[in-house]
């Protein structure tokens, strides 16, 4: 029988292997919704989306639907089901993500019963049929943990969960000075994926995929990067080339291969048309104009400080201002945080793009995967997005994602090959894909990471 690694540090310093029934079993799959899904904090929605009073949003996760609603103080959540006979007060219209609108009560189509936008029971039809029996407590809507941070509403189905605040640590600490707050979105996309939910995440957390999946980017320089647990939580970033700042630990990176000038440029052109993520239109713009603006032979370094001091000129220009963020932070922040257990948050000081995905049902081969980009735009000029129902094509979302999406369908095959005995992430590219798996080990019981050598015998 293997060990069971306990130790952050065990599990952080030497290979592992998976097991996978966390990928491909029914009876996990099930057994995630009470100990998993109904325990943590979850991604639920932007605040901006809920801007007027009376305003919601749903939230839908296996068995539990939510309603988030604005209300005259602050945003609730509520279980969308009336108290009554069960059903649902809101219903997500086929073939949507959620639903969402604005309403001054909840409603059961069912019997009639009414909710204020507090959950209160506002009217019962034939009350006294109850002989007095009825009250607050059993008739008005049973309230969600709710929290804000970042810009983003969270969840809790746990009413004796830990504060947002605690659960997040130290994802708070590193991505408060990005002021992801003020961001709005750029694009938003969702799709059902013919691959469990953390086969899609890990094919964005970790940099190891990169030279193979996305060769293109090669001609750019070299992409190695690294990862690093933090608790619950961890993130990713790349090894800065040698001679540049801390910057170059982070998404603002110039071309390092033949001139900077001309590579970088043409490096952002490239993400610009084939992943429409990870850059905006202003900081193509400034890399284009680094040829005129900067003489043949300019280092690396010098390179990337015009170029960055140039576009957050022109974004102040216009109204769009940047946070400022120390280098040294900025290195230390890395490119991406995976906060546990199915939300990444691709930073930067003028852009993020975020994915998530969790499960679609009870199939483990199958998931709902998301991804948005964010922005930060004039004041009033915020475009008005919804979430587009995207196959996981590269028509539908973008050449470069479509790249990501080649593996994950091939992979959930793979996984039940009788001649794979699990996923062997290593300790240093691949390491938030392994801290995934012990903090899931936590909350299931099962699927601890175990030496290699130890599972292989």
């Amino acid at each position: 029988m293997t060990n069971r690694i306990t130790n952050i540090e065990d599990t952080l310093t030497e290979p592992v292997s998976i097991p996978v029934e966390a990928y491909v079993s029914e009876s996990y799959a099930r057994a995630e919704r009470d100990r998993l899904w109904r325990q943590v904090w979850l991604q639920a929605g932007r605040v901006e989306e809920l801007t007027e009073v009376g305003s919601y949003i749903t939230f839908e996760i296996l068995d539990d639907s939510i309603i988030l609603v604005r209300t005259a103080e602050q945003i609730r959540a509520f279980h969308n089901v009336c108290p009554h006979r069960g059903r649902r007060l809101v219903d997500v219209p086929a073939g949507a993500r959620n639903a969402q609108g604005q309403r001054s009560q909840f409603f059961c189509g069912y019997h009639g019963w009414k909710f204020d936008l507090d959950g209160r029971n506002t009217h019962v039809p034939h009350k006294e049929d109850w002989q007095n029996k009825l009250d607050s407590a059993c008739t008005g809507l049973s309230s969600v943990k709710v929290d804000t941070w970042g810009g983003w509403i969270w969840i809790n189905l746990n009413p004796d969960c830990e504060p947002l605040q605690d659960y997040l640590h130290p994802v708070t600490t590193m991505l408060d000075p990005f002021e992801l707050q003020n961001m709005r979105f750029r694009w938003r996309k969702w799709g059902i994926f013919d691959c469990n939910w953390k086969v899609a995440l890990e094919a964005f957390n970790e940099t190891y995929h990169v030279q193979t999946t996305h060769p293109e980017f090669n001609q750019f320089g070299a992409f190695r990067g690294w990862a690093k647990a933090h608790g619950k939580h961890s993130n990713i970033g790349y090894e800065r080339p040698k001679g540049m700042d801390e910057n170059q630990s982070a998404k603002l990176r110039v071309g390092t291969n033949d001139d900077p000038r001309l590579s970088t440029a043409k490096m952002q052109a490239y993400t610009w048309e084939k992943a429409n993520t990870n850059t905006t239109q202003t900081l193509v713009n400034a890399a284009m104009r680094l040829q005129d603006e900067l003489p043949a032979g300019t280092p690396a370094d010098q390179v990337l400080k015009h170029w960055i001091e140039s576009a957050r000129k022109d974004d102040a220009r216009r109204g769009v201002i940047w946070p400022t963020v120390d280098p040294a932070h900025v290195a230390k922040s890395g490119t991406a945080w995976q906060v546990f257990p199915n939300f990444q948050i691709g930073h930067s000081v003028n852009n993020a793009l975020c994915y998530s995905a969790r499960p679609y049902g009870y199939d483990p081969d199958k998931c709902i995967f998301e991804a948005a980009v964010f922005e930060l735009f004039p004041p009033g000029e915020e475009p008005d997005t919804a979430w587009e129902y995207c196959p996981p094509t590269e028509a539908a979302w973008c050449y470069v994602l479509a790249q990501d999406f080649s593996n994950m369908a091939a992979v959930q095959q793979g996984m039940k090959s009788l001649g794979f005995k699990g996923p062997k992430p290593n300790p240093y590219m691949e390491r938030s894909t392994a801290n995934l798996h012990r903090n899931l080990a936590e909350y299931m019981g099962t699927g601890a990471p175990c030496p290699i050598a130890e599972h292989d015998q």
